[in-house]
């Protein structure tokens, strides 16, 4: 029997909350499907426009039995209509799981659901939603939590990683990886990988400083010295230090610290190399050298991480 997925779209949806969609719809062409049948639902049903100004049709609310009810997130983050608020936690009380993507974690807040839970949601929107709701655990800086029946994503392509998620709860982890690659997709990172990347972060201004963290980036493992990092970027030593602390805001130590850390960090998640191995891979001189580096960008050590992925 097919699992029925309900999508709950609210006026103003972020549209690419529906490449969550194309997860669920990918799998039903995998053997031994269809696993899913899909449903578009809102209020009054009929056609709900998205930011974008994209119209998509849906049903009205009706039979809450679902396998699984997501709610989509908005840019512009309104009060839940009261017969959105009811149906989710009808929903809830029938339904064997309850997800929200983006700040569609906002709607489940107002019904009440994620009291007591462990959340996320866009990092931009996550303080806002734990002073309005403080007795909800809201963590930023993770992709998708799953806390009983209830499953909350960060913004944007996160919903991908949480319905692959979700598919592979159902399916196994060789459907889900087939999907991955259909979609051209890294296979699902983790939940407790981290909403932000350090290039974004450090976010350079020219060509010349952008080439020597995308050189440091895939050459992780080297002694990144000062002169190696001006060399790629084709600038004297003190001239790039100071255009790089400048543009960055950071010194070339503390941003190759940040690339390290990250890439460390997904290599702990993704796989289940030792912890020697993982520092060595991407430059540390030691073990302990990563520990401590680890704790000043996480507040836990890598073993700690190692340990909450193996639970995930």
């Amino acid at each position: 029997m097919k699992k029925r997925i309900g999508f709950v779209l609210i006026p103003g949806f972020q549209i690419l909350d529906l490449a969550a969609v194309s997860t669920f719809e990918l799998a039903n062409g995998e053997p031994g499907g269809p696993a899913y049948a899909i449903e578009m639902l809102s209020e009054h049903g009929g056609p709900v426009t998205s930011s974008s100004g994209v119209r998509v049709e849906t049903l009205p609310f009706g039979d809450p039995r679902f396998d699984t009810v997501l709610v989509t997130g908005a840019l512009d983050i309104a009060p839940a209509a009261p017969a959105v608020l009811a149906f989710m936690r009808e929903a809830s009380a029938v339904s064997r799981r309850i997800a929200s993507i983006c700040t569609g974690a906002q709607v489940l807040a107002a019904a009440g659901l994620l009291n007591g839970k462990h959340a996320t949601t866009h990092w931009c929107y996550a303080p806002e939603l734990q002073r309005s709701y403080p007795k909800i655990k809201v963590d930023p800086d993770r992709i998708f939590i799953n806390d009983g029946a209830l499953w909350t994503s960060a913004g944007m392509t996160a919903c991908i990683d949480m319905a692959l998620a979700l598919v592979e709860a159902d399916l196994g982890r060789e459907v889900s990886r087939a999907i991955a690659k259909t979609m051209v997709v890294y296979h699902r990172r983790s939940g407790g990988q981290s909403q932000f990347s350090a290039l974004l972060e450090l976010a350079p201004k020219s060509d010349r400083i952008q080439a020597a963290l995308s050189y440091a980036k895939s050459n992780l493992r080297k002694e990144l010295s000062v002169d190696l990092l001006a060399e790629a970027a084709h600038l004297g030593r003190r001239q790039f230090s100071r255009s790089f602390r400048s543009e960055t805001g950071q010194s070339p130590a503390r941003a190759i610290e940040q690339l390290r850390v990250e890439s460390a960090r997904a290599m702990i998640e993704s796989g289940s190399h030792p912890i020697e191995v993982v520092a060595r891979e991407n430059g540390f001189s030691d073990a302990e050298r990563m520990r401590r580096a680890f704790l000043r960008a996480f507040g836990q050590p890598p073993q700690a991480i190692k340990r909450a992925a193996r639970a995930e």
